[in-house]
């Protein structure tokens, strides 16, 4: 019996699939992608519908739902300027949905989740390119510690269900990810959007420079939310014996996704600028934090076991600019 299961996937084209935050640049991406696969059960809810701080709220939409599988996406996120302006609210709303969704998914007889955390999790200054086993291995970035920590108590509340239930609960750590349906603020969004609205608006004022946080010197990977979504839906319809000694189950069960690629903050100002068309210069605010120097992921695991990033940085950046003035120019 173990070994059929074993030759199983995690889901077939009749599962009931949740997928929360399924509004979020993520969700949305990973709905698209199950759609394509053929995966036409799927359930979202909308905040309004389905409030996930509200513990009473995911019992019941649990206990009313058939549901095969888990997608957990929805999150409080933000990049420096947000993290360190609402610790509080970081760790409390995502130590409360990862809490509220898993344990309820679980009490409903829920046997297969996947929960989407961050390569924030890894210590601020652990060996490069950052491996699975760096995880709790030292010091967290301080400037988002609350965040980093929530995520990684959800790693462990799949690693402890799994270990005293016998579920199916992973976690896949993404690097940083950008794409259609990103957030574009200029005070609370990551590094990215925040570079293409900065460079756009600029550009559009006729002003000759963009100030751009830190020193430039910090290396960032970078990955569309597509690639991501291809990269879930791929380990969820990969044979679960296969995934089982890819991960760990039983252990932490923990998997890195990425491009297996950096660049270091300037070379992307840069490349931004050349995509947007800004023909100013770009300023350092050296006063500014920096963050983690280097946040590149090893993605040995998922490569072994066959899957590919497909969308090149410039392709990803020409394809989310066209998103953003899509989106500011309504």
């Amino acid at each position: 019996m173990e070994k059929k299961e074993n030759n199983m996937t995690f889901i077939q084209p009749d599962s009931r699939i949740y997928v929360a935050g399924h509004h979020g640049m993520v969700g949305s991406a990973i709905v698209r992608r199950l759609k394509q696969g053929g995966f036409d059960k799927l359930l979202t809810r909308s905040h309004a519908e389905l409030d996930l701080l509200d513990q009473n709220e995911v019992r019941g939409f649990f206990q009313q739902q058939k549901i095969d599988c888990v997608v957990l996406a929805a999150a409080k996120v933000g990049g420096i300027l947000a993290n360190s302006a609402y610790p509080a609210e970081f760790i409390y709303q995502n130590l409360a949905i990862q809490n509220n969704v898993i344990h309820e998914a679980w009490q409903a007889g829920v046997q297969h989740l996947v929960f989407l955390g961050s390569s924030c999790i890894y210590p601020k200054l652990a060996p490069q390119p950052l491996k699975e086993e760096y995880l709790l291995s030292g010091p967290l970035e301080p400037t988002n510690e609350p965040y980093a920590i929530a995520k990684i108590a959800g790693i462990k509340m799949c690693e402890a269900y799994n270990r005293q239930y016998g579920t199916s609960y992973f976690a896949v750590m993404p690097t940083n990810l950008y794409g259609p349906g990103d957030h574009y603020d200029l005070q609370n969004s990551h590094v990215l959007p925040a570079l293409i609205r900065k460079m756009d608006e600029t550009k559009k004022r006729g002003e000759g420079e963009v100030v751009v946080w830190g020193t430039g010197t910090p290396r960032r990977e970078f990955l569309h939310c597509d690639d991501l979504a291809d990269a879930v839906v791929f380990l969820l319809t990969s044979k679960r014996g296969k995934v089982a000694d890819a991960f760990g189950l039983g252990g932490a069960p923990l998997i890195n996704i990425g491009s297996g690629k950096d660049i270091s903050i300037g070379e992307l100002a840069e490349l931004v600028k050349k995509i947007v068309g800004f023909a100013g210069s770009i300023v350092l605010d050296r006063d500014k934090p920096d963050g983690t120097p280097r946040k590149l992921l090893d993605i040995s695991r998922l490569q072994a076991l066959g899957w590919q990033p497909k969308i090149t940085l410039p392709e990803g950046i020409q394809a989310t600019y066209l998103d953003y003035l899509s989106a500011f120019q309504k």
